[in-house]
């Protein structure tokens, strides 16, 4: 059963019960007023009678007339025999008994004897008593009348409630359906765009932002899949590409060596020459790992770095084990970030290595770190040649840099693992070129 008719059922019961209730009520007081009128009535004339006891029936008899009483006043005598002095619209079905006279002498009861009528007796002297009765048909009979129309009343009332409880659930039952289409679509893996606006209430509101949620992080879930697909492709090419080269000296040293006839120069040579490419291949897979992990998902750094002091100290460590360059640290105190210590360390590492490896021995090099607002720059600059190619992350970080010389002892990750740590951090690296002449590497990042 789907929910609007859960819902309509739902109002229309309530409708329902709440009118049944407030009809039944209201007849219950209606009815209990209309008895009590007559019984006040015939309380009224036996009162009448009680007030001279010597003239009891002609009290009795003038207040019923007087007043004009639906009342039948019937005289019972000790014999057993009646009289009927006053005669009602209805008559009686049957003459009271002194029984009758006795259970009624004291107020208004409904006589066995006398089904459908209310009697009250009065001793009016000699033996002989006055029994004054009301019909109560009538009243049974309106009565009945009234919880038919309560009943038909109360139908309706819940139909119409049902109808409008329908039209005023329109707007929201089409939102509804707008919002479990776009859900079948999505999980049908169709291009379906952003989640249909809300026209409904505020409960419809609150659901379309909880599935707008939940399809942005499906969203998110899938890209991270699909980077950690095309990483993991990404992997294995650079992995193939790079260290076929390496492998392929060994491999021929290993040959030559196999061979024989060589000298103990040429084979220290070669065993020296097989040592170095070794070194490169086991830097090279450190840096390949490296990168997988850093491109493979979003970072959620739990760690608060003193990027101030660890980027002083590394600088002024640059200064002491390079004499013969000129090393500039210009560093702001207090600047805070949520990182990994270790990331922000081979990314300085990387940046002052690179320093070493591509400039002159005597090139300058300048360090400084800014605190601006919510976010902090990272800068270091060289003397150097520079790069051809300048900006943001451009192309030739996503993959190795070949532009720098294997001779270097580079794996040619340097740049790309840069720009990877800078994106975990939140934040993002570019190149520029630098007023001492070289090369200007910025990273800036959000402060903790």
């Amino acid at each position: 059963m789907r929910i609007a008719t859960r819902l309509t059922l739902l109002f229309v019961s309530v409708t329902l019960v709440v009118a049944v209730a407030v009809g039944w009520l209201a007849l219950a007081v209606a009815s209990h007023a209309r008895y009590q009128t007559l019984y006040d009535q015939i309380n009224a004339v036996v009162d009448a009678g009680l007030r001279n006891p010597s003239t009891a029936l002609n009290n009795a008899l003038y207040v019923n007339q007087y007043n004009n009483y639906d009342l039948a006043l019937v005289v019972v005598y000790p014999s057993g025999k009646t009289s009927e002095v006053a005669e009602p619209s209805v008559p009686l079905t049957a003459a009271p008994t002194m029984a009758d006279v006795a259970a009624s002498r004291d107020q208004v009861v409904a006589a066995p004897g006398l089904p459908g009528f209310a009697i009250r007796s009065l001793d009016i002297g000699g033996g002989d008593y006055l029994v004054v009765a009301g019909s109560t048909r009538a009243i049974a009979r309106q009565t009945e009348h009234e919880i038919l129309v309560v009943v038909l009343g109360a139908v309706f009332i819940a139909l119409v409630a049902g109808v409008l409880a329908r039209v005023v659930m329109r707007r929201d039952l089409r939102a509804m359906g707008r919002l479990i289409d776009y859900a079948v679509a999505v999980a049908d893996g169709a291009e379906v765009g952003e989640v249909p606006p809300s026209t409904g209430s505020r409960d419809l509101a609150d659901l379309r932002d909880a599935l707008a949620v939940m399809v942005r992080a499906l969203a998110e879930r899938i890209e991270i899949e699909a980077r950690s697909a095309r990483t993991m492709q990404e992997f294995i090419d650079d992995a193939s590409h790079e260290l076929r080269t390496p492998l392929t000296v060994v491999k021929g040293y290993t040959d030559l060596l196999a061979q024989g006839g060589q000298g103990e120069a040429q084979r220290a040579r070669a065993l020296e020459r097989m040592g170095r490419e070794i070194a490169r291949m086991e830097s090279l897979v450190r840096d390949l790992l490296l990168v997988a992990q850093l491109r493979e998902a979003p970072h959620h750094p739990d760690e608060t770095v003193d990027v101030s002091a660890l980027v002083r100290a590394r600088a002024e460590e640059f200064a002491l084990e390079h004499p013969e360059r000129r090393v500039e640290v210009v560093v702001d105190d207090g600047v805070v970030a949520s990182t990994r210590s270790d990331y922000l360390e081979r990314l300085l590492t990387n940046a002052l290595t690179n320093v070493e490896r591509h400039t002159p021995v005597d090139a300058p090099v300048r360090v400084g770190l800014s605190g601006e607002g919510p976010l902090a720059r990272l800068v270091v600059e060289d003397g150097g040649p520079g790069l051809p190619v300048y900006g943001e992350r451009p192309r030739r970080f996503q993959r190795f840099d070949e532009s720098r010389s294997r001779d270097t002892g580079g794996s040619g990750l340097g740049m790309s693992i840069m720009a990877d740590i800078a994106e975990s951090m939140g934040g993002r690296l570019a190149t520029a070129p630098s007023d001492l002449g070289g090369l200007r590497v910025s990273v800036e990042f959000p402060r903790a």
